[in-house]
């Protein structure tokens, strides 16, 4: 941790120190760099603008990121900025350079909040970053007006005053109203406690349910081959190639094979299933229903 610190003393020292680049010098390195791609252009607008990356980085120092990481993201949205700056839009570069700098920080603290995906979308992160703070003003607000505000009330000024659906200020406040546990924590401080892990619900098939589906599995496969016995090699061919296989056949394809014509493989192949369903019927109605030939 010291070294971190010292780490970043230094690299906020050498920022501090890094020249002030103004308009036209700033100017002629992005031409330099797009048109040309000079890397000690690059380097050098950079260089001269990282003390407003380390600035912006220590804004969101308060949601618990080791500064250093916010710096190098901060650094990484800088880079970006200088990769994508188009210098005929006659725009400062430090304009345009803290909305990739900012986007870069935001993304790096809302992957590192949770072990579960924050939100990824314009309104997830516009409520990430500010709905505690408009919270706690329209609070403020409402008390001095000596009124006070329960919850749904609370999350329907939110959603007005950031402009983001009312489902999507319920489902952020519940994401950020409490941390991660491990389902493997005991629920006690004593050692033997039982797991968080122990009492959920397996939706599993239990034993029973298991046996009863394999006892009606293997019927229904019985029966099916039985009805499979009862045809012809032919009528049993056909049903094998239209039916049971992952790519079915064509009628076509088949009618070659067997020197037929396609009418008369499909008259076939209803015969066969007509007759397969008759000797169905003398087993269950309800395997016509499992096979969808009913």
């Amino acid at each position: 941790m010291a070294l971190d610190h010292a780490s970043r003393i230094s690299l906020s020292r050498r920022a501090m120190k890094a020249e002030l680049l103004d308009a036209k010098t700033e100017r002629a390195l992005a031409y330099a760099w797009r048109d040309e791609r000079d890397e000690e252009a690059l380097h050098r607008l950079i260089t001269s603008y990282m003390r407003l990356a380390i600035s912006m980085a220590a804004k969101f120092n308060r949601y618990g990121a080791p500064m250093n990481d916010l710096i190098q993201e901060a650094g990484l949205g800088l880079m970006k900025a200088a990769s994508k700056f188009d210098p005929d839009r006659g725009v400062r570069f430090s304009t345009y350079a803290i909305w990739w700098i900012r986007a870069s920080i935001q993304d790096y603290v809302m992957r590192n909040w949770s072990m579960v995906r924050i939100g990824s979308t314009s309104s997830q992160k516009s409520l990430f970053f500010n709905m505690r703070r408009v919270q706690a003003r329209l609070e403020r607000e409402a008390a001095a007006e000596g009124r006070i505000l329960d919850q749904h009330q609370l999350h329907q000024l939110i959603s007005t005053e950031i402009g983001v659906p009312l489902r999507d200020v319920e489902t952020m406040k519940g994401r950020l109203s409490g941390s991660d546990y491990s389902l493997n924590a005991t629920q006690s401080v004593d050692d033997e406690g039982q797991e968080w892990l122990d009492v959920l619900e397996d939706d599993s098939a239990q034993a029973a349910e298991q046996v009863e589906d394999r006892h009606d599995t293997a019927q229904l496969r019985a029966w099916l081959v039985a009805a499979m016995n009862a045809l012809s090699d032919r009528e049993r061919f056909i049903v094998c190639e239209r039916r049971l296989r992952d790519k079915p056949r064509t009628l076509e394809s088949l009618g070659k094979e067997l020197g037929l014509s396609k009418e008369r493989v499909r008259q076939i192949e209803a015969a066969a299933f007509a007759r397969m369903r008759k000797n169905l019927e003398t087993q269950s109605h309800e395997v016509l229903h499992f096979l969808e030939w009913g």
